[in-house]
């Protein structure tokens, strides 16, 4: 549901990934999924890295979850944990992490929103346009998953 005030959705999920990099782009491929099933619910937006221009977008939303492959064998093939900023910001014109981009939010624009990191068990990030036989379940677990932890309270919120 967009908030009134601001047309956007409450949730931001930034996936993080390179569907060029067969499991890399379980980040991507998880937004395409949610998107899909949770329409106006929540906004999506898709980055090969994070820069710092992100931090301003970051400011807008109640609540962000950047969700990215991972090279860690995951319990349960994926993993959510709660996203804190960063007590500094190191100066890169490259790759951001996602504490970096909430440090920057905070400082700049005085917003804290409640942030989470989704990462994804990925296999295979040799070139390719298709994920990994073995990645396929744990997307869906992290797709069932977030479908039941965030959707339900926005649809709360309204």
């Amino acid at each position: 549901m967009k908030n009134i005030k601001t047309d956007k959705a409450d949730i931001l999920l930034i996936a993080i990934g390179n569907s060029g990099r067969r499991d890399d782009g379980l980040g991507w491929e998880f937004a395409d999924k949610v998107s899909r099933s949770c329409g106006s619910l929540i906004d999506c937006e898709y980055r090969y890295q994070l820069q710092i221009e992100d931090a301003v977008m970051v400011s807008r939303y109640d609540t962000v979850i950047f969700a990215d492959a991972s090279h860690s064998e995951l319990k349960e093939g994926f993993e959510l944990q709660p996203c804190i900023a960063a007590h500094h910001y190191f100066f890169s014109s490259h790759m951001q992490s996602p504490e970096t981009i909430l440090y920057l939010a905070k400082e700049l624009y005085n917003k804290t929103p409640e942030a989470y990191t989704l990462a994804i068990t990925g296999y295979n990030w040799g070139l390719g346009n298709t994920l990994s036989k073995e990645a396929e379940p744990n997307l869906q677990k992290a797709i069932s998953f977030f479908e039941k932890k965030f959707i339900p309270a926005v649809g709360n919120r309204a």
